[in-house]
């Protein structure tokens, strides 16, 4: 396996466990039904942006974990470029990822058109966060196996 798919693996795993470890700490915290709006926009708002720090964060340091086991099992470094097919493989992989969040996006936005209420909208928005995320690096995954 070459180092492009191991990380793509390590992408794919690493996107669930820091989505559902993240999401399991916030889901109690919820302020409940009947409470005031404020609230919970408070508390989706927060959701969002603690997500967005804490997976930027966790993603750099798993990289980083990455490469020195990468480094210390294979005694070779990190390829230092990026030739035409790998940046091929990225566009396929960044165009599929934010095809997916577009759609998500729009299907929140439907919710708030079909008088669902405000939860409904905030989960897909954040599903469709998380889902193109795995989109993307299953994505590279497939190219860098099957080809492009």
């Amino acid at each position: 396996m070459t180092y492009q798919e191991k990380k793509s693996i390590v992408s794919v795993i690493s996107a669930i466990l820091i989505f559902v470890s993240y999401c399991l700490f916030m889901y109690p915290r919820y302020p409940g039904e009947g409470v005031e709006s404020s609230e919970v926009f408070h508390y989706w708002g927060s959701f969002v942006l603690y997500l967005t720090l804490f997976s930027i964060v966790a993603h750099i340091i798993i990289s980083i974990l990455f490469n020195i086991v990468f480094r210390l099992t294979t005694n070779e470094k990190e390829p230092a470029f990026a030739d035409e097919l790998d940046k091929l493989i990225d566009l396929k992989a960044f165009r599929n990822s934010f095809f997916v969040f577009v759609i998500g996006f729009l299907f929140a936005m439907g919710s708030l058109v079909f008088y669902q209420p405000l939860h409904v909208m905030f989960i897909i928005l954040i599903s469709a966060g998380f889902i193109s995320d795995v989109t993307g690096s299953v994505t590279k995954l497939y190219h860098y196996r099957r080809g492009v």
